[in-house]
């Protein structure tokens, strides 16, 4: 029972469904260049133009630069182990697959229904976000709408009367990015790219208007950034060093999206060569800019004053650049819509790939004849999304996005480890560096994060879990390709005459 609970799939298998370029597989269209923008796209959003003044703001002071260099570094560890699976087993099933090829089948469901989490609920989140941003930027320019965005509706859900507001802005936003995603990958990765470009430009004007001040108003820089490191205040996370690294913990989320790159490896027109340049290529370009924001933002403004929905904005405000505030907001919109794009592709590859494993229906991996993207579960997932943001308040929610995140990757730095002790020859492109060592230090600031959590969001996450395996033994286990090869095997062996 637990053997097979712990059933591994064949590398071999693997490789050969990677190989396959039939018209019932996904499309090999993205070069290195969408790759790192797809990276982009996943990281750069409510944290950069969110985040940031929270932790300067509640723990860390100016150091917050310090936060975002240590979470950096605790996100390099998971991308080094991502970049050499994905180079090495190039498939769209990212952690799940990786878990599978490791761990075993159990292992990698459990990881697939956290990937589930992550990237539908996650997606769902940033659409209130935007909703939130194009909402001001229309009050902004005194733009009245002839409807209200966010109506009052009743209904019943299971007998249970519910009053909520339909945010029809989130609603849009989930509807418009299911149909790109379910036109083309090509689509999907230029609309993305072009987020991006405006985001980035958006987040670079800001580093430049703010480094103009600086060099204007250097007293007042240096007034602002004193002292860097905030006296502790008697408690743990409460600014000194701890607070640097409670900080680091708050802004560890800003880098949520980069395991989305390893979910298009199916689709990357050269893998073993493209997937670690767009993995650790967006994570070095984003950590730069967290630096330089956080850096800058904290000159402009006194850290105890950035604790706002917008931190970016009012730094632009202090300036006095008041058209800055516009700019940002249009970035923002940009921003979190491409991080909606690379979540819910990301969220539609994996289950793409479970279904090819039979752990879900068929239908969930059915490929469109002409488009050749997996347009059933891209469909079924934007109805769950958009239903999810157009009704609810997921604020909570994003405390379990990232317990999903980072399960996956612990799973994914132990799996490396696992498979260089196991199968060293099979061959890697692109190596980790420093095994165990690095998969060992990703391994501890994952799990140090999770413990983090809090107690509600750990027990909503162990419930989530849970569900997830009654579906796996009411259903996956009994369709599983692979348990059904083992019992083939089994019967095989027990038809056949003793010597």
């Amino acid at each position: 029972m637990a053997s097979q609970l712990l059933a591994k799939k064949p590398l071999t298998t693997i490789m050969a469904e990677a190989a396959d370029t039939g018209e019932h597989s996904l499309k090999r269209s993205l070069g290195p260049i969408n790759l790192i923008t797809l990276g982009i796209g996943a990281i750069i959003g409510t944290g950069i133009f969110t985040l940031t003044g929270v932790a300067a703001a509640e723990f860390a002071g100016p150091a917050v630069v310090l936060s975002f260099i240590v979470a950096g570094i605790g996100c390099v560890f998971a991308g080094l182990c991502y970049a050499e699976f994905a180079t090495m087993i190039p498939i769209a099933g990212s952690a799940y697959t990786y878990g599978y090829a490791t761990l075993g089948e159990i292992i990698a469901w459990i990881i697939g229904w956290a990937l589930v989490l992550e990237y539908a609920f996650g997606a769902a989140t940033v659409a209130v976000g935007w909703s939130g941003y194009v909402s001001s930027i229309l009050a902004f320019f005194g733009v009245k709408l002839p409807f209200n965005a966010t109506p009052a509706v009743s209904f019943s859900l299971f007998g249970l009367a519910i009053n909520a507001k339909v945010d029809i802005f989130a609603l849009a936003a989930i509807i418009i990015v299911t149909a790109v995603l379910v036109i083309g990958v090509r689509e999907t990765a230029n609309l993305n790219s072009t987020a991006v470009i405006i985001k980035v430009s958006v987040v670079l004007i800001f580093i430049g208007i703010a480094a103009n001040f600086a060099f204007a108003n250097w007293s007042h820089m240096l007034a602002n950034w004193h002292p860097f490191i905030p006296q502790n205040l008697g408690s743990f996370g409460q600014y000194g060093w701890s607070g640097i690294m409670r900080g680091a913990t708050v802004v560890f989320f800003a880098y949520i999206g980069f395991d989305a790159v390893s979910t298009a490896a199916q689709e990357s027109k050269n893998p073993q060569k493209d997937m670690p340049f767009g993995i650790l290529g967006s994570l070095i370009i984003c950590t730069i800019l967290y630096i330089l924001v956080s850096g800058l933002l904290t000159g402009v403004k006194n850290y105890s004053t950035l604790m706002s929905p917008a931190p970016v904005a009012d730094g632009a405000a202090a300036i006095g650049v008041r058209w800055g505030i516009v700019v940002i907001d249009i970035g923002a919109i940009a921003g979190l819509a491409s991080v909606m794009l690379v979540m819910l592709l990301g969220q539609s590859r994996v289950l793409y790939t479970m279904a090819h494993d039979g752990l879900l229906p068929k239908w969930v991996g059915k490929i469109h004849p002409r488009f050749r993207t997996p347009y059933l579960t891209s469909i079924a997932v934007g109805v769950l999304v958009a239903f999810l943001a157009a009704f609810f308040n997921l604020v909570f929610l994003g405390q379990l996005v990232s317990l999903g995140t980072l399960l996956a990757f612990t799973i994914v730095c132990l799996g490396v480890w696992i498979m260089r002790v196991k199968q060293p020859d099979v061959p890697r492109p692109f190596r980790t560096p420093f095994v165990p060592l690095v998969p060992i230090l990703g391994i501890i600031v994952c799990l140090a994060l999770m413990i983090t959590g809090t107690t509600d969001a750990k027990i909503v996450f162990v419930i989530w879990l849970i569900v997830g395996l009654f579906i796996y033994f009411g259903y996956s286990r009994r369709h599983s390709t692979v348990q059904l090869e083992i019992a083939r095997a089994s019967s095989g062996s027990a038809r056949r005459p003793a010597p």
